[in-house]
């Protein structure tokens, strides 16, 4: 195997873990939203956990203003960003 194809290999797997991901923030945010999800019972548990800590990064450096949680947006856009950035190596169809 030659190294593009393993550069072009590597690029098309993050870049599927991206389009993943990024489905698993828009379900965590969307469930955000409803206050009476249980975030310590199954399977929200898990989704919390593979989310917030991307997400507390953000929440670090944006605060809530007025209530409302804009540094999922910053989250979300960055997380775009470095999928097109991957693109650029190798065409992956867009979910």
């Amino acid at each position: 195997m030659a190294a593009t194809e393993i550069t072009g290999l590597i690029a098309y797997s993050l870049v599927r873990f991206l389009q993943i991901y990024f489905v698993l923030l828009i379900i965590r945010i969307l469930l955000s939203w409803f206050p009476n999800v249980d975030w310590s019972s199954m399977p929200f548990s898990i989704l919390s956990q593979l989310t917030d800590p991307y997400l507390n990064i953000f929440r670090s450096i944006i605060p809530p203003l007025g209530g409302i949680d804009f540094s999922s947006i910053l989250a979300i856009v960055l997380l775009q960003f470095l999928q097109q950035a991957l693109e650029g190596f190798v065409r992956v169809p867009i979910l």
